[in-house]
Parts: structure tokens; sequence; C-alpha cells
């Protein structure tokens, strides 16, 4: 019953998304012109360096990361915190809370669906250019799987500190101040905007230590030195995800059980 329950919970996204087809063409646009902006930047550190390497990286290694990088927020995103605050600020949350499924599994399969239309008319061709234009950088084998698998964890991983974030909107009421400074800590840890191996090394061990490298950095590695990576350390990747991903869940959980008891609707 459930699993009809997320389906349609997906399609409805999907249907959704589609319905709003200017967002795609004005965020493809934003992205494109992110990308100018970033390639002009990093064109201009690595032109005021002897060295064609900065920490191991060069200015084709960087650009491809963050290429890859802005294509993968397109998925990666749902804007959650947004969507809950909303939700509270309506009195919209008491409705869903009456579904049939539990609200975290309401959001995730209502929001988080939709992104399946980005990875495959943004990510997709983006890899593909991005592969054609380095003349296949990229390396094509097993990797890809762990890509995949990276990248859907990733997902939910992002989705499990959106729902902490969008619970505290419970209390506040008010999700722009909350939201904004989620979006900068997320997006800087996770080497979204800038790769992790330009971080100064205490900086780079902390970001490591923390859960968000594994929403960005993890999957991109996989694609950026899928060469270099051994089945045994690939798994192990995957499997710090998903240990992050049961802690995120499992606190998640405990603070909104917590936290619903405060729930009061100011509209409706």
């Amino acid at each position: 019953m459930k699993i009809k329950a997320w389906g349609a919970l997906v399609r409805a996204s999907v249907m959704d998304f589609l319905q709003f087809r200017l967002s795609m063409f004005v965020m493809l646009l934003g992205n494109i012109i992110y990308l100018i902006v970033i390639y002009n930047l990093w064109k201009a550190i690595y032109a005021s360096v002897d060295n064609a390497v900065i920490n191991g990286m060069s200015f084709n290694d960087t650009m491809i990361y963050l290429v890859l990088a802005s294509a993968q927020f397109t998925f990666m995103e749902a804007y959650l915190v947004w969507y809950m605050g909303r939700s509270i600020q309506s009195g919209k949350i008491v409705l869903e809370l009456l579904k049939p499924v539990s609200y975290a599994q309401y959001l995730l399969f209502s929001q988080e669906g939709g992104n399946i239309v980005p990875f495959v008319v943004t990510f997709i061709p983006t890899f593909i250019i991005v592969q054609i234009i380095t003349k296949g950088a990229i390396h094509m084998g097993v990797n890809l799987l762990f890509y995949l698998a990276a990248a859907l964890l990733g997902m939910l991983i992002n989705f499990a500190v959106d729902f902490l974030v969008g619970t505290i909107c419970l209390y506040t009421e008010s999700t722009w101040g909350v939201n904004i400074m989620k979006e900068v800590v997320v997006l800087f840890l996770s080497g979204a905007t800038v790769p992790l191996a330009f971080f100064p090394e205490t900086l780079r061990k902390i970001a490591m230590f923390l859960p968000f490298h594994s929403i960005y950095n993890t999957p991109l590695t996989f694609l950026t030195k899928g060469a270099t990576l051994g089945i045994g350390e690939s798994f192990l990747m995957l499997a710090e995800q998903a240990l992050w991903l049961v802690v995120l869940l499992i606190a998640g959980k405990i603070f909104w059980t917590v936290s619903e008891r405060v729930i009061t609707v100011n509209g409706g």
C-alpha cells in the first residue's frame, strides 16, 4: 500500500515539476551564468601562480569538478526548508500530517521525486558535453555505478539535513535566515562551491569529519578520480555515506517527534 502511495507522490512531483517549464529554463540560464563566472574566476587564479597544478588539481580538473557540481545541484536541491516553512506558516502542514504516510516520507517522495527530471535533462547532458569537450577525461567504468549510488545517498543525506533544519521552523515560524545559513554552510563544507582540495589542511579535516562532504564531494570523487579508486575504497566511501544517512535520519525522527507537539496553525 505504501509503495503505491510513494509511487503516486513521485508521479505527482514529476508532473508538478514539468508544469513549470519556465523555471527549468531560468535555472539553466542561471547555471550558465554561474559557470561563466567561475570559469573566469578560476582562470584568473591559475594565471596568478606559476604552477599548472594547485593542490593536486589542474585548471581542467577544477573546472570539470565545478561544472559537474553545478549540474548536480540541479537535482540535489529540493528547497525543502522553504516548503516546510510555508506549510507551517499557512497551516497546510495540518492536512499533510493526515496523509496515510509519515510526514518525512511524504516530503521525501513529493519533493525529492521531481528531481528525476533535472537529473535527466540537466546533469546527463552536462556530463556528456564535459566528456566530449575533455576528450574522455572522466573515467568510464564501474565508478559510474558507484557515482549513481553515491549521488542517491548524497541526495538522501541532503534531505535529512533539510528535514532537521526545516523542523526548526516549528519554533521560529520563519525560514529565511535559517535556510540561508544552512545553504551557505552546506554548499561550502560539501565542496560544492570550492573543491575541498583547496581548503586549508585544518579546515579540510573538519569538513571531512562532518556529513556535508558526503553530499557533493563524495559522489564527484567517483567521477573525477574514478580511475584511481579501488573497489575497497569505493565501498568504504559508500559505507560512510550510509552511516551518516542513518545517523541523520534517526536524529531527524527524534527531533520531529519532540517538536511536532509545538505545532500551531497561523493560517489555513
